[in-house]
């Protein structure tokens, strides 16, 4: 009797788990979901013509059985190319009625023929209407007599560490394959300067590339872009670009066949705890502006120097952040941006302009500058002004002022903080300097201040950047 009893309970616990899990959001099973979603989502296959390599053949002997073989290769003399097609394998996933695809840009790039299979086994031909090299996004279009099934994308930031996914596509040419698991981590940053991925246990193969990945309501939160594997295949570290990022893209590769992102013209860097001490900045947050070309920000008033804190109503947290936001901002937009600036914050009202148009006019890197005879010892670095004869042979453009950092102690604060021979320190404390009497001034003025670091602005090879470094040892 006690042993029914005991049985009845277990049964009873079990039976309340898989009610909790349930509850939880836990499916039983894929099924219904994969069966509701299939309809939309496609096979890709493209088609690119690429040329053999030219030369002569091998030397066979009279009645050779390759001979037919190197003939469907070359000429009868066997010395010119020959044309042939290369195909290759993706996903991707309708996302209206009338026909528009999503898959990434990897899967169609340099692609002169794209074929859609469809769940039924039908096959259209697709154009490309846009790509976005930077996402990995591209936008296809199909013409098709009837309405399409398509999925609705979900807001990805709403998905949680732990939460269900599902992924579909076509891994290693397999045709319309489900996959299952967590998301496993969120805000993923890989190479790309907006990436923003979700990274998932799913498994996600070669092939897998531009299909979606689902949520338990149906709705695509993240395209399978990548996979972290040492062998090829998956090892649970899949990669799918967040749906937010996605959409964005999408609208404006719709409406324009190309992206159009909002462009800030600032350069900036992280904001380093011991940066934040050098200038009075309570926490390590924000961007740090090392240049301000000509551009919006010039135009609206933003220096360098300043730490922008706050874009558009939100706080920015580090560089990344704020490029995102800013790219996802509309050309022509008005924003407030509040920097922090010799101890105070202010507010400043930028119109943003074009990344696109701005990034064909970057100009080219400056030349790396040469040591210079040695002048001045401070903070372990080897200083000297800059001179009209020395402008020249570093190349430097016209009206540059600073020291050039001509040597630098390998057991200084200064070498370990990445400063070498050749920088040159044109703000030392965000203002310039020009003589090293200058910056000794500046060392003393940070000490008076209760300071141990002092902010310096190098450039090296054109570029700016901001360094603290500890002045204890001065």
């Amino acid at each position: 009797m006690r042993l029914m009893w005991v049985m009845a309970l277990g049964a009873v616990l079990v039976l309340a788990q898989a009610m909790a899990a349930t509850a939880r959001g836990m499916p039983e099973s894929f099924a219904d979901l994969a069966e509701q979603v299939s309809p939309s989502v496609v096979n890709i296959t493209t088609s690119t013509t690429v040329e053999t390599s030219a030369g002569p053949g091998p030397q066979l002997p009279d009645g050779s059985p390759f001979e037919d073989f190197f003939r469907d290769f070359m000429d009868p003399n066997g010395d010119q190319p020959r044309q042939r097609r290369s195909q290759a394998l993706g996903s991707g996933f309708v996302i209206s009625e009338d026909g528009f695809i999503v898959t990434n840009n990897h899967v169609i790039e340099k692609a002169d023929q794209i074929t859609i299979e469809f769940f039924s086994g039908k096959e259209l031909e697709a154009t490309v209407v846009g790509t976005d090299p930077k996402t990995d996004i591209a936008l296809l279009k199909v013409e098709s007599d009837q309405p399409l099934p398509f999925v609705p994308f979900g807001d990805s930031d709403l998905a949680r560490v732990g939460d269900w996914v599902m992924a579909v596509g076509n891994p290693l040419g397999q045709g319309f394959s489900v996959s299952a698991g967590i998301v496993s981590a969120r805000n993923r940053a890989l190479s790309g300067t907006y990436d923003d991925f979700i990274q998932t246990d799913a498994a996600i193969n070669r092939g897998n590339s531009g299909g979606p990945l689902f949520n338990t309501d149906g709705q695509v939160i993240g395209v399978n872009t990548a996979i972290l594997s040492p062998n090829g295949g998956s090892i649970g570290i899949g990669f799918s670009m967040a749906s937010n990022v996605v959409t964005n893209v999408v609208d404006q590769l719709k409406e324009f066949g190309e992206t159009r992102r909002g462009w800030l013209g600032v350069r900036i860097q992280d904001v380093t705890p011991d940066v934040a001490e050098a200038i009075g900045l309570e926490s390590a947050s924000g961007a740090l502006v090392t240049d301000v070309p000509e551009g919006p920000a010039k135009e609206g008033g933003i220096l360098s120097g300043d730490v922008i804190m706050s874009f558009d109503g939100t706080d920015v947290a580090d560089t990344r952040e704020l490029v995102r936001m800013v790219g996802n901002s509309a050309v022509g937009t008005s924003v407030r941006v509040v920097v922090f600036r010799e101890g105070k914050t202010q507010t400043l009202k930028i119109t943003l302009g074009r990344r696109e148009t701005a990034e064909n006019a970057v100009p080219a890197v400056q030349p790396v500058p040469q040591e210079e005879p040695q002048e001045t010892d401070v903070l372990g670095m080897t200083l000297t002004p800059i001179t009209d004869e020395m402008r020249a042979q570093l190349e430097l453009p016209d009206g540059m002022e600073g020291l050039v950092v001509a040597n630098v102690d390998e057991s200084s604060a200064a070498y370990e903080k990445g400063l070498r021979a050749g920088d040159v320190i044109t703000e030392a404390g965000q203002q310039k300097v020009s003589a090293v009497a200058e910056f000794q001034d500046r060392i003393g003025e940070a000490k008076e201040a209760g300071r141990k670091s002092l902010l310096l602005l190098i450039r090296r090879q054109g570029e700016p950047r901001f360094v603290a470094i500890s002045i204890d040892e001065e």
